[in-house]
């Protein structure tokens, strides 16, 4: 047993045969490294066994398509623990991190971010946490999503047109856009190649077949 000093909170660590301590990483460009955050999980007062870090990857991506995660997640067994520095660490949103914590609570591993403490997530404890939690992201959204409604209803009330300005092109491009769609070109793909919207392209196709021969 490890008895140690974290942030005022008092870490019992238990270690049996098969009770290792795993630890993750992850930073978004391969020119940094996720050493800080090892290092920072071993000051805490554990002792990482298992190391893994994805290098190069973005936060938006979510838990399951990152390669090293997954390599823990089927190297690690019930009982042991997972240490992470930051609750971003385990999903790309409040959804996915959820998510995450569920799929390792129903495999009985212990989660613990040094950042809400030493609390494990998985437990009774940890699991009003992760409600508290779940209740400031959708406050969050639910304030942004007022403050953009109130924004565009401000912008109708002052008579300003909503959504992006049209592109009109000329015939000659017109007649472009026409031969694309001959080709068997799709109308997303037009649209791209002439920076015009997607219902513009059906415009044009519609208004040339009702043109007389």
């Amino acid at each position: 047993m490890t008895i140690s000093l974290y942030r005022d909170h008092l870490l019992v660590i238990t270690k049996g045969n098969n009770m290792a301590v795993f630890g993750y990483g992850r930073v978004s460009t391969s020119d940094q490294t996720s050493e800080n955050q090892r290092r920072e999980i071993e000051e805490a007062g554990y002792r990482v066994e298992h190391w893994y870090a994805d290098e190069g990857i973005s936060g938006k991506t979510p838990a399951t398509s990152r390669p090293q995660f997954q390599k823990l997640r089927s190297y690690i067994r019930p009982g042991e623990t997972l240490v992470v520095s930051k609750l971003d660490r385990l999903g790309r949103d409040s959804l996915d991190v959820e998510h995450t914590l569920r799929d390792l609570e129903a495999q009985e591993i212990r989660v613990i971010v040094l950042q809400l403490g030493a609390t494990d997530l998985t437990s009774t404890a940890g699991k009003l946490i992760r409600k508290v939690l779940a209740a400031v992201a959708d406050m969050e959204r639910d304030l942004i999503k007022e403050r953009t409604q109130a924004g565009l209803a401000r912008a109708k009330a002052e008579g300003k047109s909503l959504g992006r300005p049209a592109k009109l092109i000329g015939k000659d491009q017109r007649r472009e856009v026409l031969e694309m769609l001959s080709e068997g070109k799709s109308l997303g793909q037009t649209a791209e190649a002439f920076g015009i919207s997607r219902a513009y392209v059906a415009k044009i196709k519609k208004e040339a077949t009702l043109q007389p021969s």
